[in-house]
């Protein structure tokens, strides 16, 4: 796996650790659950639990993904390609279901599925070779 491919797959894992942190711990405060387009603190109450739950979703694929890299460097690196590629497969592929749930969230789809989605097309190209 190229470094180009690796450190892609690094950037999406870190944001996916971002999004655990906001999800799971900072999720009650109005900064963050406007993010989120809820509306009250009471609506934001409603869905914590259900944040809980995908911020600590993300969180596993974001390290399943680092185990991934990190196996790359053993002598296991089959393993590391296919942990990195299955995590980022999962992570581009949310990204898909959540601008198809609503259009509004593009950007934020973006910012989900860019790096995962280089990353997989940057290890193909090479499998390729």
């Amino acid at each position: 796996m190229s470094l180009l491919a690796q450190g892609f797959a690094v950037v999406a894992a870190l944001i996916h650790v971002l999004f655990f942190a906001m999800e799971s711990i900072v999720f009650s405060q109005p900064k963050v659950w406007r993010r989120f387009g809820l509306k009250s603190q009471a609506d934001a109450d409603v869905v914590k639990p259900m944040a809980l739950n995908q911020g600590f979703y993300n969180l596993f694929l974001a390290v399943g993904v680092l185990v991934g890299v990190a196996l790359v460097h053993t002598g296991a690196a089959a393993s590391g390609v296919a942990a990195v590629v299955f995590g980022c497969a999962c992570m581009a592929l949310a990204a898909l279901v959540l601008v198809s749930s609503n259009r509004r969230f593009l950007k934020a789809s973006i910012v989900q599925g860019a790096p995962p989605l280089l990353a997989i097309v940057l290890i193909a190209v090479r499998l390729g070779d």
